[in-house]
């Protein structure tokens, strides 16, 4: 009975991670490239009353053996890079990257940080900066009196000036990927640093011979949290844990039996 409790235990705490998970990808269904995480779990150690192979016999062996599990524990919560939708916004310096990719923008501690949030404006300089004012690398600056600011599939950004026909190249768009985009952590205001698990960034012009994707101007990349599927996410985590809360109760009511048999 002690096995049930904690055994139970665990799930509850498990699942209280897993409805944590889920409040923060509804939390953030509006927020501009913004990916899902989703919690996974794994069993823990297992007591063998009866290992599996044991002798029976002189000549036969245990089938399957007795094994009692001492509950879960989650193990991570992944990020999924599905795509999100796009949203036409009218910004000529909103840019999507169709396909695999992130942008760099530099933070002020002078780290690159990465980023599928693809909101950028001006600062005061004409520097091409994202929401939180972090400047696009590398460096792209606009003039003061451009006009018709072009950005090509290729990440070449182009402008013309008062009383020119030709147009001027700023400079190009440059983004990375990475091995295993899922090991990035995240560090908040939809930026990603890479670890050891992600490995080093492949920096590319988009649509090259790397398998990064292109830009699409005047688009903004969407959450890709499903509202729908969420939902039924947390009804079952929350049946889950009711679930292995009934279970403390049932051991709870045992113990109680055999407190009971002294009197």
């Amino acid at each position: 009975m002690i096995r049930a409790l904690y055994s139970a235990a665990s799930g509850m705490n498990a699942q209280q991670l897993n409805v944590d998970n889920i409040a923060n990808n509804l939390a953030n269904a509006n927020t501009t490239g913004y990916k899902m995480r989703r919690a996974q779990f794994q069993d823990l150690l297992y007591q063998s009353m009866v290992q599996p192979g044991t002798a029976a016999g002189s000549q036969t062996v245990v089938p399957t053996g007795l094994q009692l599990g001492l509950g879960t524990r989650a193990s991570s919560n992944e990020i999924i890079f599905s795509p999100g939708n796009f949203t036409q916004t009218g910004n000529p310096l909103d840019v999507v990257i169709q396909g695999n990719g992130f942008f760099q923008v530099l933070l002020p501690s002078g780290q690159l940080a990465y980023t599928r949030d693809g909101s950028f404006q001006l600062d005061k300089n004409g520097n091409i900066v994202d929401s939180s004012g972090n400047a696009l690398q590398p460096g792209i600056t606009i003039p003061p009196n451009a006009q018709n600011v072009t950005i090509a599939n290729d990440g070449t950004v182009s402008y013309t000036l008062p009383g020119q026909i030709s147009a001027t190249q700023a400079g190009q768009i440059q983004i990375a990927g990475f091995q295993n985009p899922a090991g990035l952590t995240s560090i908040g205001k939809n930026l990603y640093q890479p670890t050891d698990a992600s490995g080093d960034p492949t920096v590319a012009l988009p649509g090259g011979q790397e398998g990064l994707g292109t830009l699409l101007q005047g688009y903004t990349e969407q959450s890709n949290v499903s509202i729908v599927e969420e939902f039924i996410n947390l009804i079952a985590a929350q049946r889950a844990y009711e679930a292995n809360s009934k279970v403390v109760k049932a051991a709870d009511d045992m113990y109680q039996q055999v407190n009971n048999l002294k009197q």
